[in-house]
């Protein structure tokens, strides 16, 4: 099934796949997923997608859930530090940031209520991911222990992702 939809591909994407470049793509495609700026992909689909095209033996796999851990959470953290030093209202008047003030109060509320661990509970679940970044920012949360607590909600996230695409796939094939 991937030689084919790989053969569908255009010659030169499948060369930047192949290359060195590949890992490099992929990183800067989760800072802008852990940014919040990537409404046209579902992240759900960026980890499968990544070990559809670029294979899934170990190496692939570690490869490719080490760039989107480090590239959500670089993303994440530039968000973060914007949400601390510009302030709720500065975010919610710019056009790219999609959450409404109602949303963000919700957000808002949970961070209260759980604390800190909210912020990997959130980046662990589907269509939570990264919601919790800008009430950890508002909060004025210390900045390694976003880093940290990001860092572990992302990679149980995508480890999950991960594993349900290879045992998919050794299961469909």
């Amino acid at each position: 099934m991937s030689e084919h939809l790989l053969s569908e591909i255009p010659g030169w994407l499948q060369s930047l796949l192949n290359s060195e470049l590949a890992l490099v793509v992929l990183l800067g495609v989760f800072v802008l997923e852990g940014a919040m700026l990537m409404y046209f992909v579902p992240s759900e689909l960026l980890v499968p997608g990544s070990l559809l095209l670029l294979g899934h033996s170990p190496e692939q796999l570690l490869s490719v859930l080490g760039v989107a851990v480090l590239g959500a959470t670089i993303g994440q953290y530039l968000l973060f530090r914007l949400a601390k030093r510009g302030g709720r209202e500065y975010l919610l008047q710019k056009r790219w940031f999609r959450v409404s003030d109602r949303a963000l109060t919700r957000f808002d509320g949970w961070f209260d209520r759980w604390g800190p661990i909210a912020v990997t509970g959130s980046n662990a679940m589907l269509f939570t991911r990264g919601m919790l970044t800008v009430p950890a920012g508002l909060a004025r949360m210390e900045d390694r222990r976003f880093v940290a607590l990001s860092a572990v909600g992302t990679l149980l996230f995508e480890s999950m992702l991960a594993a349900l695409y290879v045992f998919g796939v050794d299961l469909l094939w």
